[in-house]
């Protein structure tokens, strides 16, 4: 898998993937909590942010995004990938461009995740987050950079 920077031809393959992950966790879309995906560029870019996609053989695997917030913190988001993609390092990748981006751009970086995804969070805590609360049953990590 090759990590890539989003344009705006990938945006129904990003669309797809991401709320077919979701299903798949038993997540079903959400017109609020997805909003993001109806205009990547703006809702990524337009803040100083950045939005990476995972590519094999030419077609979207997996994304990862990094969005501005006040001042000069940022928030990870959307780290996913197609099933068969998978345990074999390519989460880490994405999680590593994002983390990459975020040292160099931002002071600090925050994410929230699902409890169940124990292996993410295993990771985030390997490379410094901490955990700062738990909150509508997600957990919410922080990391000063």
């Amino acid at each position: 898998m090759i990590i890539q920077i989003y344009d705006d031809s990938r945006k129904e393959e990003v669309h797809d993937l991401v709320l077919g992950v979701l299903l798949e966790h038993g997540f079903e879309y959400d017109r609020l909590k997805d909003a993001d995906l109806n205009d990547i560029s703006g809702y990524y870019f337009s803040s100083g942010g950045t939005f990476f996609v995972g590519i094999e053989d030419g077609r979207v695997v997996g994304t990862a995004g990094v969005r501005k917030l006040e001042g000069s913190l940022c928030e990870i988001r959307r780290i996913y990938l197609k099933k068969e993609f998978r345990g074999k390092g390519n989460g880490k990748k994405l999680f590593m461009a994002t983390l990459g981006f975020a040292e160099k751009n931002c002071s600090g970086v925050m994410l929230k995740t699902d409890p169940t995804l124990t292996k993410a969070i295993d990771m985030y805590l390997k490379h410094g987050f901490s955990l700062k609360k738990k909150e509508s049953g997600y957990l919410y990590f922080e990391k000063k950079l």
